[in-house]
């Protein structure tokens, strides 16, 4: 581990002092961090930047989760859970899946649970109660133009 950056998030990690935290492998050889791995999260994309068009966008993180599913495919144990963060998390998680043919496609899962919450959010705005009094919001479709909030199931 040569980057101090590595080594600041190995660091905070620890001082979490989590009871079921067995140690930290600080790396970015993929070989390496996937290597007998049973989970993955998967925080980061490339993300959009001033003048992109969503395209370009998809074509970064097309690179970066085929590598990532590679290296998971000929490193991980193939019983490893993944989910993906880095919007748009379900296209990501997709190709990751198809990138990675070792990893059972129900291994890998997306959260897009900010999309969620914004629309939850919205309907509780809405209706002038609470976030936590809105249940069954719905979040179809990726993180783009085409999402579409289903609030058809609210109850309160």
């Amino acid at each position: 581990m040569r980057s101090p950056t590595l080594a600041g998030v190995k660091m905070e990690l620890e001082d979490l002092a989590y009871p079921l935290l067995a140690g930290v492998v600080a790396t970015d050889d993929p070989a390496v961090a996937f290597k007998g791995a049973d989970y993955a999260v998967f925080l980061g994309a490339f993300p959009r930047k001033e003048g992109m068009e969503r395209k370009d966008v998809m074509e970064k993180n097309v690179g970066i989760f085929n590598s990532q599913g590679k290296a998971l495919s000929d490193h991980a144990k193939p019983t490893i859970k993944c989910v993906v963060v880095g919007n748009p998390a379900n296209t990501n998680a997709a190709i990751l899946s198809n990138a990675a043919p070792a990893i059972p496609k129900e291994n890998i899962t997306a959260l897009t649970r900010l999309d969620h919450n914004r629309a939850q959010s919205l309907a509780a705005s809405k209706m002038g109660i609470t976030c936590d009094q809105v249940e069954g919001v719905i979040i179809w479709g990726n993180h783009s133009s085409t999402q579409y909030p289903d609030v058809s199931y609210i109850y309160i």
